[in-house]
Parts: structure tokens; sequence; C-alpha cells
């Protein structure tokens, strides 16, 4: 029998300092097409050469181009012909999708929407935009999947409702194998030990948590310390704005690291105050690790994080709610006692979220 063959797009950068959850869903995933008879081909913006993905056929743009461009150029000088074509973390409704189904005589176009919307919502003229693409474009796309409830709603919001009937939701998932876990917290616990795993911008508010730490009594921030895994385009800033407020020795900045499975377990909470969110990968890791999460109420958080039972809510920008939360903490009269590994093996693992992407496959 011959093999059919799928195209998998994907605007994610692999590197070897960085194999998170998306990496081991690709991997996995690649496995698994292969079991039903599917040849993958894989395209990304920029790789590096390392082991974990070398059982994968992997075409890179290497940073000339977009890796829409890398796949149409492909399209047009192979001349390959795709039973069907995934794209993650590329943008819905627009030209490409049109030209790559008639380039590739592809037979199933499959959009996973992992982009975050921002904290008010699109502005009237991008919404109006979107609107217009998608009377363009989005009949090119015969399934539309978010990655949570919260985003396959706004692709509907943003795109209308004529495709509400071919949108549909796929959680994330992880490898809860990889992950260390942490040993239940003992209820006489003096100091406490944060950890934030994030892309150091903006829309991830680690900003409002340094405030929220200078708000804190002295005797909070002596029991303290709180570790920021992560690089990004803020990261000088935020290394300045922790001096400023005189923090800088409770909040280190210790760069990326693909060993967070096994740093997680030695840690009390996950801090994310960030103001967007699709469904948080890294909400998912420390949970499976045992680790609560201190988060906002965007996005998809409040579908995992139940206030008080795996973690504490509040609103974006709340600094003085976040602050607050930190000192009652510390001072014991917040706490979480259940084990928060137990939703995530039973409802967010790894191997369902690639037998449903699988599925849609059939």
């Amino acid at each position: 029998m011959s093999k059919k063959k799928l195209a998998v797009i994907c605007n994610y950068v692999l590197r070897a300092d960085r194999i998170g959850g998306m990496d081991r869903f690709f991997v996995a995933f690649d496995a698994a097409a292969k079991q039903i008879n599917y040849e993958v081909d894989w395209f990304f913006p920029d790789v590096e050469t390392f082991d974990f993905y070398k059982d994968l056929n992997v075409f890179s743009a290497e940073d000339k181009f977009t890796v829409e461009t890398l796949f149409l150029n492909h399209l047009s000088t192979s001349r390959a012909k795709y039973e069907g074509l995934i794209t993650h973390f590329i943008a819905l409704s627009t030209p490409f999708y049109k030209e790559a189904k008639k380039l590739g005589s592809i037979k199933q176009v499959i959009a996973v929407d992992h982009n975050p919307r921002p904290l008010n919502g699109f502005p009237f003229k991008k919404q109006l935009k979107n609107r217009f693409k998608s009377l363009l474009y989005s009949s090119a796309i015969d399934r539309f999947i978010g990655v949570s409830s919260y985003t396959a709603k706004h692709i509907v919001n943003d795109l209308g409702k004529t495709i509400a009937l071919k949108t549909g939701v796929i959680y994330n998932g992880i490898d809860t194998a990889v992950f260390k876990k942490r040993s239940t917290q003992i209820a006489s616990k003096t100091d406490f030990k944060f950890i934030v795993v994030s892309h150091l911008r903006e829309s991830k508010g680690i900003q409002d948590l340094i405030d929220a730490v200078s708000y804190l009594p002295e005797t909070i921030k002596a029991r303290i310390e709180i570790s920021v895994y992560g690089e990004g385009p803020l990261e000088e800033g935020l290394k300045q704005q922790a001096q400023d407020l005189q923090v800088s020795e409770i909040i280190e900045f210790k760069g990326s690291s693909s060993d967070i499975p096994n740093i997680l377990a030695d840690y009390d909470y996950l801090i994310q105050p960030t103001y967007m969110e699709c469904f948080s990968l890294s909400i998912l890791e420390s949970l499976s690790a045992n680790v609560p999460v201190i988060t906002t109420t965007v996005g998809g958080n409040p579908e995992i994080i139940s206030d008080g039972i795996n973690g504490f809510l509040f609103q974006p920008k709340d600094k003085m709610k976040l602050s607050s939360i930190l000192k009652d903490v510390v001072n014991g009269e917040l706490e979480i006692t259940k084990d928060t590994s137990v939703l995530i093996e039973s409802e967010y693992s790894l191997s369902r979220m690639v037998a449903e992407h699988i599925n849609l496959l059939n």
C-alpha cells in the first residue's frame, strides 16, 4: 500500500535548549501518523540539528523567509501532492491557505489555533479585516481547531458564524511521565520557592509580579524566593525594575532551560501573571509536577485552574491581589493540599492529544 503524504507547518523554532510540550507532541504525532501509513513532512522557520528530532523529515526556512513561503516554494519546485495539511501557530484565513490547497491539490486542510487574543479584544478595524479575510479564504480550511474552548469561541467570533460547524476543540496535552513530582507540601513550611516559566515580553505580565513582590512586608520578602526561567525582549528591563524596587535578591532570572520537567518539583508554586493565553502548556506541566499555579483569569486558564483547588486565580494586572495571594500563601492562610497531577494524567495527557489529532485525518 502506498503511503499518504501529510505536511505539517509550524511557526515554531526548534531549539535543543528548549524541549517543551509542543516538541514532544510533534515527535509523538509523527510516530502515530506513520503507524497509519502517513509520510509526514515538517516545515519550521528555523531548526537546530539535534537528536530529539532525528526521526522527523524536517524542512527549515533558516530565517530567510516565512515558513508559509518555504512551503509554497516547496510545492512549486517539488510538485509534491499532499493528502492533508496541518498548520500550527499560523495566522488563520490568509491567502496562503487558498494558494497551498491549489498548488498541492490538498484534500484536507486543518488549522490549529494556538494564538491568544488581546486582553481587551481586537480593535474594530482589525475585526472588520478578520471578517473580510474569512469571506475570501476560510473556505480553503476544512477544520479549525482551538486548543481550548476559549480559543474555539474566539475563532468563530473573529471569522464569523459560518465556520462554527467546522470549528472544534482539542486541548493541549503533555507527557506526564517526564515530570518529576513534588512531594506533598508540609503544613509547617516557613519558606517558599516560586517559579515562573515564560517568554519575557510585556503580555506575560512579569512586570506586575515584580511590583507585587515590592508591595510585600519585609517579613514576607524574607521568606520567599522566585526563579524566572525564560528569555525575551523585556529581560534587561525586568532585571532593572527588580533592582530599582530592591527585590533583585528575591527574583532571580535564570534564562532558558531544557530541564524544566525536573526543576519544577523543587518549587512550591508556579506564577503566571499573563495578560493573554490560549491554553498554557506551562500550567499543565506545573500541575503534572504537583506544583499548584497562581495565574490570571484570561483565556483558557479558568478551564484548567479551579480557584482554591489546584491554584489561585486573579484578574490580569491586579498587582495588589497577586501580592495578597503571595502573602496569604506564605502565612498559611491559602494552601493547596491535593495532588494536582491527577487531573492532568486523566484529562490532559499527550497520548490523548495525539489520538484526537490523528482522528482528524480519518
